[in-house]
């Protein structure tokens, strides 16, 4: 999340949050905020508290700019505000270390670690359970017409890395042209079927890794081309997905994504398990740019005609020569 998509935040002052640090409460949601962002009802489900006093203290934190707030569909997310001015940063900091040592604190890091998974296995399931039939049923943003649109920027003989692959279905294309495909999804069931669709159609320059688009198991400057197809939205941090393409990518490496346009489609999240409705052009193109990567471009090139009608962002940046 960066400055240009939280909603109004202040400039802090180093004396109001050394008061408001002053209460244990609020220095523990900052402790949590600092981890991830996260909902109400998710800090509520943490702290074992009633929604009403975390909604009243992370209300005096936003007000004091030290919290930040995402509206995402029908859902608020806190974060921890980045990049605060070096004096509130230091009270942060000491305020934060001082809470880590509180006993109350590991029981809260030990909730937010059962959250995070409860998180993963959602994910995990919705896409073990669909693995045999992504390909033949619908799939959000995922058109022919978007995917060609992406074929076209690529070049012959490069070594890719498909991150979010599913079942493998660009990856298999993408093979009878590349040099080598990675192909990496959280998913073992999707890994097994796209190693069994990969040995049917005898495509031996794929492979298939389980692994997170946020810590990608893969060599530093490995790869030609890092792609994200519908993948971006299901990710916890996607600037942390973005930065690990980076790293992965040689110099003069391409990124190219395909994501879904900001929507207020809610059943989105149970029906498919995305994490976020959606990205702004705005939001994707300076998070490709903090991640690193020049001459970007995102811009829209699909729409479909059926309700909730999404439509399809395709983005595109290159690693620096250096």
């Amino acid at each position: 999340m960066d400055a240009k998509g939280l909603q109004g935040v202040p400039m802090p002052d180093p004396w109001e949050s050394l008061r408001l640090l002053a209460d244990p409460t609020r220095a523990r949601i900052l402790f949590l905020l600092a981890k991830g962002e996260l909902s109400v009802g998710e800090l509520q489900e943490i702290l074992g508290m009633r929604q009403s006093r975390i909604s009243t203290h992370l209300s005096l934190l936003r007000k004091a700019g030290l919290a930040a707030d995402r509206r995402d569909g029908k859902h608020s997310y806190y974060a921890l505000t980045p990049n605060l001015p070096s004096g509130v940063n230091q009270i942060l900091e000491a305020a934060l270390a001082a809470t880590a040592k509180d006993p109350t604190t590991s029981a809260d890091q030990r909730a937010f670690k059962r959250l995070a998974e409860k998180r993963r296995r959602k994910s995990e399931q919705h896409f073990n359970l669909v693995a045999d039939r992504l390909g033949r049923n619908y799939c959000p943003g995922r058109s022919w017409e978007s995917i060609g649109q992406m074929l076209l920027l690529l070049a012959p003989k490069v070594r890719i890395a498909d991150l979010g692959a599913g079942d493998g279905t660009v990856s298999r294309l993408l093979a009878r042209q590349a040099e080598f495909v990675h192909c990496v999804d959280n998913s073992p069931k999707m890994v097994a079927l796209g190693r069994e669709l990969a040995d049917k159609e005898e495509l031996k320059n794929v492979d298939y890794v389980l692994g997170d688009i946020e810590k990608v198991p893969l060599k530093d400057r490995s790869v030609d081309l890092a792609l994200l197809s519908q993948a971006l939205h299901h990710a916890e941090n996607p600037r942390k997905a973005l930065s690990e393409a980076f790293r992965i990518l040689k110099p003069g490496g391409r990124l190219l994504i395909l994501d879904l346009r900001a929507h207020r489609f809610e059943k989105a999240r149970e029906l498919y398990a995305d994490r976020w409705l959606g990205f702004k052009e705005n939001d994707l193109h300076d998070w490709i740019e903090e991640a690193g990567f020049t001459h970007s471009e995102v811009r829209v090139v699909a729409k479909e005609v059926q309700e909730p009608h999404f439509e399809t962002l395709l983005g595109s940046a290159l690693k620096p020569n250096r």
